[in-house]
């Protein structure tokens, strides 16, 4: 009878169960971790530790069942303490899953992947921890190397974005002090470490504070113009180097004042334009060693963008600057030739003197022998008798001809100007004077200054006017630079300026420096016979100028007008004529109102006749009647008698001359 045969079911059980050992203990071999069983109460060291713990840590497997202090004591420090508490939770209570680092035999930390299992009895004691420990360093390089490259990335990103938005900002305006202000703010809002900004810009021989931010009123005012010294701002200007302050309690080279707000590092970048330093940004942090490379890197890109916005600012400033320099030259070379043009005729229309009175050609004669020198003269004579236009003549023929007369109505000049009006002022001089100015005598250089009615300049300018007489020298208002002129000097004058001396009104050195070459214009009164002939010259201009066809003068109009004493003198002629031309119809001119009542005719040469003050007072209200006393405008008195509106108000003072005043004669 055959034996009976094994059952097949058995065998096959073993052997399944030996290949799923055998798979198990390959697989366990084949992956970097490694399997490891502990006792719960910590007595003793693993229990149980697979094969492959040398392939994972370099170690054999006894190392760690034998010495229960050999795994804690390769933990890294800094995880030592984590791991233990999570060990020891877990002996009592749960489950565990920590990523630590231990050092393996080739003396370097690896990081592990360890997860353990509490294995508790049916009455819930716990018995064993089983776990996994698996080498993750590939995955956690990885994952260090993604951190570093997304952090570097987004460091890059950061900064491109602060260089963008500290570009725009700058490249807004300019206008210099909008970049400044700009650039300080952008920095403010972009830089988390700056805590406060200054821009120091050189002028001349101090630092000057332009644009700041986070600091103190009573610091700005300690450090707002900084002269030339050894503090950190000056060094940076010096030297055109970057400067950095880690630590400002080692380092004494910031200022005092900046260490007293409680600054602690700072960063200090040159500002350049045309290889050469001129301005320094500073950079404050209340922390110390603040700005690391990457930050002081990304900071000198921003300062070079900070610095071509501050250039283009200075380039577009500096060529607005050239431009109304050039439009202010343009102009006042457009008024010098207006002036040149326009002064040769003046405002009182003559254009030759007329005349064969004796009287006349001394002063002719006098014109010729002075008018070849340099010498001062001094033109003598009542109102309207043609002082300026003796001037005139004198210049006209003398060496500066070539050069412009110029004219100064001292009286028509408040006296608070009067010296800007002569030698000019500095823009910022003094209220109003938004821009420089150049005076009239710096105009005249190299030809001739006519001074009008001289008796009328304040004392306090005539000391100027006295140097500029003597040293051929002065200086604008508000200025230092002494500037030279060679000016030839006519003065005119209807005052007695040596009885202004005499009442202390005149200076009596002035008055001896200008009398050089004194020349008298004689009244038209006393050049009667000259009075025909200057009456037809204006005949003349005034029909051309009317259109009309005016030839001839009346006898009865010739006589009236030799008989009137004329206190107005040329000038009086001059607008009596013209008014004459205007009414007069046909080719004859009339003058149909009595110049003077003929019971009333004066004798100038008769001691009994009223004094020459009176005559001109009693023209001079007659002519206030007629315009109903108005003194300015078309109608007015003073244009009607030629004269200024100013210098009518001070004849009408000195005269006595009130509303509704009554004649004298």
């Amino acid at each position: 009878m055959d034996k009976p045969k094994k059952s097949p079911t058995k065998k096959t059980s073993k052997e399944a169960l030996k290949e799923i050992e055998l798979r198990q203990s390959l697989i366990l071999k084949s992956v970097p971790m490694a399997v490891y069983a502990v006792n719960v109460n910590g007595e003793s060291g693993a229990i149980y530790i697979s094969e492959n713990i040398k392939i994972v840590t370099g170690f054999e497997a006894n190392r760690f069942m034998a010495d229960k202090e050999f795994w804690q004591s390769r933990i890294h420090s800094e995880d030592r303490e984590k791991v233990l508490n999570a060990v020891n939770l877990s002996s009592s209570k749960t489950n565990f899953e920590i990523e630590y680092r231990w050092k393996c035999s080739d003396g370097k930390y690896h990081w592990f992947l360890d997860r353990a299992v509490l294995i508790k009895e049916r009455s819930g004691k716990p018995v064993e921890i089983v776990g996994t420990w698996l080498d993750i360093t590939d995955r956690k390089n990885a994952e260090d190397s993604l951190k570093k490259s997304n952090k570097k990335l987004s460091k890059k990103n950061r900064y491109e974005e602060i260089i963008n938005s500290v570009t725009r900002s700058v490249h807004k305006s300019i206008k210099l002090q909008q970049v400044l202000d700009n650039a300080v703010s952008s920095l403010s809002t972009n830089v988390e470490c700056a805590d406060a900004i200054e821009i120091y810009i050189l002028e001349k021989q101090f630092a000057v504070l332009k644009a700041h931010s986070g600091i103190p009123n009573n610091y700005y005012r300690q450090v707002k113009i900084l002269a030339n010294s050894e503090n950190h701002t000056w060094m940076v200007l010096n030297f055109g180097e970057l400067l950095y302050i880690k630590d400002s309690d080692v380092d004494t080279r910031l200022n005092s004042a900046t260490k007293k707000i409680g600054i602690m590092s700072s960063l200090s970048m040159p500002i350049s334009a045309k290889d050469r330093t001129i301005g320094c940004i500073n950079i404050y942090s209340k922390e110390k060693d603040a700005f690391n490379t990457d930050e002081t890197n990304l900071l000198e890109i921003i300062t070079r963008q900070i610095e071509v916005a501050i250039n283009n600012a200075k380039q577009a400033s500096e060529l607005e600057n050239a431009l109304s320099e050039v439009n202010k030259l343009k102009k006042q070379l457009e008024s010098e030739n207006i002036y040149l043009k326009e002064e040769i005729k003046t405002e009182h229309n003559f254009e030759e003197i007329i005349g064969a009175t004796k009287s006349l050609k001394d002063v002719l004669d006098k014109v010729q022998m002075v008018a070849k020198t340099d010498a001062t003269v001094l033109i003598r004579g009542e109102t309207g008798t043609g002082k300026e236009l003796i001037a005139r003549s004198i210049h006209s023929v003398s060496k500066k001809s070539g050069r412009p007369l110029v004219k100064v109505n001292c009286p028509a000049i408040p006296s608070g100007l009067i010296e800007s009006e002569l030698f000019g002022h500095e823009k910022g001089a003094f209220t109003g004077a938004l821009t420089k100015k150049i005076g009239k005598f710096e105009l005249a250089d190299g030809g001739t200054i006519m001074l009008d009615e001289l008796g009328d300049l304040p004392l306090e300018s005539q000391a100027k006017l006295l140097r500029v007489l003597q040293e051929k020298e002065f200086e604008r208002v508000g200025g230092t630079k002494t500037i030279k002129v060679n000016v030839r000097v006519i003065a005119a004058t209807n005052r007695d300026l040596e009885e202004a001396v005499n009442e202390g009104k005149f200076r009596a050195d002035l008055f001896y420096r200008m009398n050089v070459f004194p020349i008298d214009v004689p009244p038209l009164r006393e050049r009667k016979e000259d009075i025909d002939l200057i009456a037809h010259h204006f005949m003349n201009k005034f029909s051309t100028k009317l259109g009309k066809n005016l030839n001839k003068i009346g006898p009865e109009t010739i006589k009236k007008l030799k008989n009137y004493a004329w206190p107005g003198n040329i000038r009086e002629l001059e607008n009596i004529i013209e008014r004459a031309s205007i009414l007069s119809t046909g080719n004859v001119l009339h003058i149909s109102e009595d110049l003077y009542d003929s019971s009333k005719k004066v004798d100038i040469y008769n001691n009994t006749s009223p004094k020459l003050e009176d005559i001109e007072k009693d023209h001079i209200i007659k002519i206030l009647n007629s315009t109903s006393w108005q003194i300015h405008g078309e109608s007015g008195a003073a244009k009607v008698l030629g004269m200024n509106p100013s210098t009518l108000r001070t004849r009408m003072a000195k005269l006595g001359i009130k509303k509704k005043t009554v004649p004298l004669i």
